[in-house]
């Protein structure tokens, strides 16, 4: 049986990808700057492993393959940037701390709408 999916959930999964697509993008062009906040041993390489992660999550959701599988895991990788990247920040303070928080409540909007969005997906 098929699941009817509405002109909403299209258009969301829409709004969901492309911006994913776009981080992965900048994952590559800005490597080396984006290393810097990488909090465990490896730096650039884990900003290109994330890059390919954006971007494939974006694919899959777009292309509706695996697109359950891949929102979960983009939730999960964004929750991790939530606690690994930008709650250490917040918790620094200062004007950078309000930037941290501004990043951590963005990821954290976002890992939502990808498990509503998972959701409303198959299992494959």
């Amino acid at each position: 049986m098929e699941a009817v999916i509405s002109p909403l959930t299209k258009i969301g999964r829409f709004l969901l990808a492309i911006p994913m697509a776009i981080f992965g993008i900048f994952h590559f062009l800005g490597a080396e700057g984006m290393a810097k906040m990488v909090p465990i041993p490896g730096g650039v390489i884990w900003v290109y492993i994330t890059g390919v992660a954006l971007i494939a999550a974006a694919v899959a959701i777009i292309m509706q393959k695996k697109a359950r599988l891949a929102s979960a895991l983009l939730a999960v990788l964004l929750l991790v940037f939530v606690l690994a990247i930008h709650l250490p920040g917040v918790m620094a303070g200062g004007d950078s701390g309000q930037m941290s928080m501004m990043s951590l409540l963005k990821d954290l909007a976002i890992a939502g709408g990808a498990l509503v969005y998972a959701s409303t997906q198959p299992v494959e």
